[in-house]
C-alpha cells in the first residue's frame, strides 16, 4: 500500500511510464478460468443428479436411474485408474473405499446413492482445491512477485534490461520507482523502501547511501543505484521463495498418515461391511457400510488446517517450509537462540580501535573493513559501514576465505590479513580495555601477531525482554542463549532479557552439541543467523534462520525463516501452528468417529446407502468447515498485530 502512494507520489518519478508486466494482461482472464475450472465438474455432476431427481417426480424412474449411474460411473473411472495407479507403485490408500462403494452402488442397483458418492467426492476435491488456494494465496504472492529482470548499468553509462539470472556480484543496477529489489546489495544513493512484502512491516524505511537492501523489497520512492552483493540465486528473496515453493508442494506428516491409516482402517471396513452382509444375508448392508466409510475428514479436513496454518504464519513474517516443519513447531517445549541480530540489535556500531604502541587505528579498521567487505555477518557489515563513515579508502580483498565462529581471512594490499577471534591470550596492549563490559572484541591480526582491536557495541533490543515474554506464553518452558561473544557481553544481554541459560564463547560444534543435547530432551526450535548457525539449524527439530539479515547458508537448511530481524513473530508462530494442529487433529478424529459409528448402523440395517451417502456429505462438509478455522484464531497474546 505505502509503496502505491510513495512511488506515484508527485516528484518521484511515479510507476505510469514503466512497462506493465506481461502476466497483468491475462491475469483477470486466467483468474476466472481457473475459478471456472475448480467448480465445473462439481456443478456438472450436481445438475445431472437434479436432472435424474426431477425425471424421477415426472415419473420416468428408468432414466433417471440411467442419468444416476452415468454419474456413478463418472466418478467411478478416475478413481478406480488412481487406485490402480497406486497399486502398481505399491501404495495402499483409503481410496479403494470409495471406489468399492461405487462399485457396490451401481451392482446392487443403488444409482442414487452412487450419484450422491460422487457428487460427495467432487464435494470433497473441491472443497479441497478451494481451501487450499485460498490458505496458500500470500504463499504464491511471493511466487508471482518474484523479481525477473533487472535494469544493469554498462561501461558506457548505458542501462540493459537483463535476466536477473544474470546479475553477477558487484553488478551496478538502477532500481526504477516502483520496481522490485532483484538481488541482495548496498545503496548508492538514498532511496525510500517498501519492505512489507519481505518484513510484514508496513512503515517505509529510508536508507541512506551504503545501506543494505534485501531482494524483494520495493522502490517506494526515486531510482537509485545499487551495488549488488549476492547473485539472485543467494539472494534474500530467492530463498524465500524457495521456502514459499516448498511449502506450497509438500504434504505434511498427518496428511500422509492418512495411507498408513488405511492399513487398518479398510481391513476394518471390509470386515464389517461383510459380517452385516453375512449375518443378514442383505448385501444392501454392506453397500451401506461403504458408503458412509468414504474417509474424507482424514483426507481432507488435515491438510486444509495445516495448509491454512501455514498461510497465517506466513502472514506474519515466518515461512516455514512444510507442514511437517509447522506440526512439529505446533509441540516445541525449548528455544536455543543466538545473541546477535535477534536478542540485541542486530547492528553493532564501533566503539573504539585499540592498536599497539606505535599502530595507527584508522590502518587497522581499513584493514579489517577491507577483507570483511565480503562477508555476510552483521559484525562485518558494522565494520565496513564504520571505515566508509570515516572516508577510508577500502581495497577488495583476494584470497578471502571465511571459517565460521572463527573469522576471515584475506589479502589486502599484500599483507595477510585475519579479522575475527583471537588464538591465545590477548596482548598486554589491549587490558583492561577490551574487558570492559557491553563490548563485542574483533581482532585484526597479520602474519606477525595481532595488530589491533576493535570494540564494538550491540544495544539489547528494546522489544527483547517482550518478546522473549511473549514466547514463554506461546508454551515455550526452556529458553537458551548461545552466542561466540565474552561471558561478561553474553551475561550482561541474558540477564536483560530474561533467558533460563547462556553458554558464551560458543564455536559451532559446541553449539551443534547443545542443540542436540536440549534436542533429547525435548522439542527444540533453534535460531540463528548467520553461515556458523547453519550446522546448529540442521540439528534442531526446527531450524529457524533470520532471512532480513542471515546468511543463505543457514537460510538454507532452516525449516522456516523469520523474514524480520525480530524474535516476536516466532510466537505468533508457535501458538497459530498449535492451533492449526489442533484443529487437525480435531476434524479428523471428530469426522472419523461419527463415520464409524454411521458404520455401525448401516451394518446393523438402520441406515439405507442413500441415506448413509447424504450423511457422510455432511460429515464431510462439517469438519472441512471446522479445518477452516485454522485460519482465523488462536492468537492469545495481547499485542499481536491481526493476522
Amino acid at each position: 500500500m505505502g509503496a502505491q502512494s510513495g512511488a506515484s507520489g508527485p516528484g518521484h518519478g511515479g510507476n505510469e511510464c514503466l512497462p506493465e508486466h506481461p502476466a497483468q494482461h491475462g491475469r483477470s482472464g486466467g483468474s476466472l478460468r481457473r475459478r471456472w475450472g475448480l467448480w465445473a465438474p462439481l456443478t456438472g455432476l450436481t445438475v445431472l443428479v437434479l436432472v435424474g431427481a426431477a425425471l424421477r417426480w415426472a415419473g420416468r424412474p428408468g432414466v433417471a436411474d440411467l442419468v444416476w449411474a452415468a454419474v456413478t460411473l463418472v466418478a467411478l473411472v478416475p478413481a478406480a485408474v488412481s487406485v490402480l495407479r497406486d497399486l502398481w507403485r505399491r501404495r495402499f490408500g483409503v481410496d479403494v473405499i470409495a471406489v468399492l462403494a461405487l462399485v457396490g452402488a451401481l451392482v446392487v442397483g443403488e444409482d442414487l446413492a452412487g450419484a450422491v458418492i460422487a457428487v460427495m467426492l467432487a464435494t470433497g476435491r473441491t472443497l479441497e482445491a478451494y481451501a487450499q488456494r485460498r490458505a496458500t494465496r500470500d504463499l504464491r504472492a511471493l511466487l508471482e512477485r518474484a523479481p525477473r529482470t533487472a535494469r544493469r548499468r554498462t561501461a558506457d553509462g548505458g542501462i540493459e534490461v537483463v535476466p536477473v539470472d544474470q546479475v553477477a556480484v558487484g553488478d551496478r543496477l538502477l532500481v526504477g520507482p516502483g520496481d522490485v529489489v532483484a538481488v541482495d546489495g548496498v545503496t548508492e544513493d538514498p532511496a525510500t523502501l517498501d519492505e512489507s512484502v519481505v518484513t510484514g512491516e508496513s512503515q517505509l524505511v529510508d536508507k541512506g547511501v551504503g545501506a543494505a537492501v534485501a531482494s524483494g523489497v520495493i522502490n517506494a520512492g526515486a531510482g537509485f543505484g545499487l551495488r549488488a552483493t549476492e547473485s539472485a540465486a543467494r539472494s534474500t528473496y530467492a530463498g524465500i521463495v524457495r521456502l514459499a515453493e516448498e511449502a506450497t508442494a509438500r504434504k505434511a506428516p498427518t496428511v500422509r498418515l492418512a495411507d498408513r491409516y488405511a492399513a487398518a482402517f479398510v481391513p476394518f471396513t471390509l470386515v464389517l461391511a461383510g459380517l452385516g452382509w453375512l449375518l443378514s444375508g442383505d448385501i444392501i448392508r454392506a453397500v451401506a457400510v461403504l458408503v458412509v466409510a468414504t474417509p474424507c475428514p482424514l483426507l481432507l479436513a488435515t491438510p486444509i488446517a495445516i495448509v491454512s496454518g501455514l498461510s497465517r504464519v506466513a502472514r506474519r513474517g515466518v515461512l516455514v517450509r512444510d507442514g511437517g516443519s509447522l506440526e512439529v513447531l505446533g509441540r516445541v517445549r525449548t528455544l536455543l537462540v543466538d545473541k546477535t541480530g535477534t536478542l540485541t540489535v542486530g547492528r553493532p556500531r564501533v566503539a573504539e580501535t585499540i592498536v599497539a604502541a606505535g599502530g595507527d587505528p584508522d590502518e587497522v579498521l581499513r584493514l579489517a573493513a577491507s577483507v570483511e567487505q565480503l562477508s555476510p555477518h552483521v559484525l562485518a557489515a558494522a565494520l565496513v559501514e564504520h571505515a566508509r563513515d570515516r572516508g577510508l579508502r577500502l581495497t577488495m580483498p583476494t584470497e578471502v576465505t571465511e571459517e565460521p565462529g572463527r573469522g576471515v581471512h584475506g589479502r589486502v594490499d599484500g599483507r595477510r590479513i585475519r579479522v575475527g577471534q583471537l588464538d591465545g591470550d590477548p596482548p598486554s596492549w589491549a587490558l583492561p580495555r577490551i574487558e570492559e563490559p557491553g563490548h563485542s572484541v574483533v581482532w585484526v591480526a597479520d602474519d606477525t601477531g595481532p595488530i589491533g582491536a576493535i570494540l564494538l557495541e550491540d544495544p539489547v533490543r528494546p522489544d527483547a525482554r517482550r518478546a522473549v515474554d511473549r514466547l514463554r506464553a506461546a508454551g515455550l518452558s526452556r529458553i537458551v542463549m548461545v552466542t561466540g561473544d565474552r561471558p561478561d557481553a553474553a551475561r550482561r544481554v541474558a540477564e536483560a532479557v530474561g533467558v533460563d541459560d547462556v553458554l558464551a564463547r560458543c564455536t559451532p560444534q559446541e553449539k551443534v552439541a547443545r542443540v542436540r543435547a536440549e534436542a533429547d530432551r525435548a522439542v527444540t526450535v533453534m535460531v540463528g543467523d548467520g553461515v556458523n548457525d547453519a550446522p546448529a539449524l540442521a540439528e534442531a527439530h526446527v531450524g529457524v534462520a533470520m532471512g532480513a539479515t542471515g546468511a543463505t547458508a543457514s537460510a538454507d537448511v532452516a525449516d522456516a525463516v523469520l523474514t524480520v530481524d525480530r524474535l516476536d513473530p516466532l510466537a505468533d508462530a508457535v501458538e497459530i501452528a498449535r492451533y492449526a494442529r489442533r484443529i487437525a487433529v480435531q476434524s479428523a478424529t471428530v469426522g472419523m468417529g461419527l463415520a464409524v459409528c454411521a458404520m455401525g448402523f448401516a451394518a446393523a440395517g438402520l441406515l439405507p446407502p442413500v441415506a448413509g451417502a447424504f450423511l457422510q456429505e455432511g460429515i464431510d462438509v462439517l469438519v472441512i468447515l471446522n479445518a477452516l478455522r485454522a485460519l482465523y484464531g488462536g492468537l492469545h497474546a495481547t499485542g499481536s498485530p491481526p493476522a
